[in-house]
C-alpha cells in the first residue's frame, strides 16, 4: 500500500457537490492499494499513519502524532499511486489492486485507524472526487508499506 500523507489545517471531498468526508486540524491520506497488498500492509500502514509525529509541541518540533493534537484523519482511495511512468508518457497502472480487493483493503486500513481511536472521514470508492485541502506547513510524507521509499 501506498500513502501520501499531508498535515492540512483542513480537508474535504465532495462527490457530485456533496460533500462526503470533511475534517479540521489532521491528516489528509490518499491511499494506494497494489496487486500484492493483504491484512499485513493495511495494519503496517495504519499504525505508521497514526504514529506519524508530524505535529508541532509546544517548543515547536515536529513530535506529536494526529491523536495527540486531537485531530482527524480524512482517508481518500487513489489507485494513481501505483501509476508506473518510467517507461513511455502514459502510467501504466497494471500493479493495482482490482477494485474488490482494493475497496477492501482501503475499508480495512480506516477501521484499523478507527480503532485506534481516530476519528476517520473518508471519500467515495471509484467516484470522480474532489479533494481541498490546506496543507499546513506544508508538511507532506510518502509512506509505502513495502518500504520502496
Amino acid at each position: 500500500m501506498r500513502a501520501v500523507v499531508q498535515r492540512v489545517s483542513r480537508a474535504e471531498v465532495r462527490v457530485e457537490g456533496r460533500v462526503t468526508g470533511s475534517i479540521g486540524r489532521g491528516l489528509l491520506v490518499l491511499l494506494g492499494v497494489s496487486r500484492a497488498d493483504g491484512e499485513q500492509d493495511a495494519r503496517a500502514l495504519a499504525d505508521k499513519i497514526a504514529a506519524l509525529r508530524i505535529f508541532e509541541d509546544p517548543a515547536g518540533k515536529m513530535n506529536l502524532a494526529v491523536g495527540e493534537v486531537g485531530g482527524g484523519v480524512l482517508v481518500v482511495s487513489q489507485f494513481t499511486l501505483l501509476g508506473d511512468g518510467r517507461k513511455g508518457n502514459r502510467p501504466s497502472f497494471v500493479e493495482a489492486a482490482p477494485p474488490e480487493a482494493a475497496n477492501a483493503l482501503y475499508e480495512r486500513c480506516c477501521a484499523l485507524l478507527r480503532e485506534q481511536g481516530l476519528p476517520v472521514e473518508t471519500g467515495v470508492f471509484r467516484a470522480q472526487m474532489d479533494v481541498e485541502l490546506v496543507n499546513d506547513g506544508p508538511v507532506t510524507i510518502l509512506l509505502d508499506s513495502k518500504k520502496v521509499f
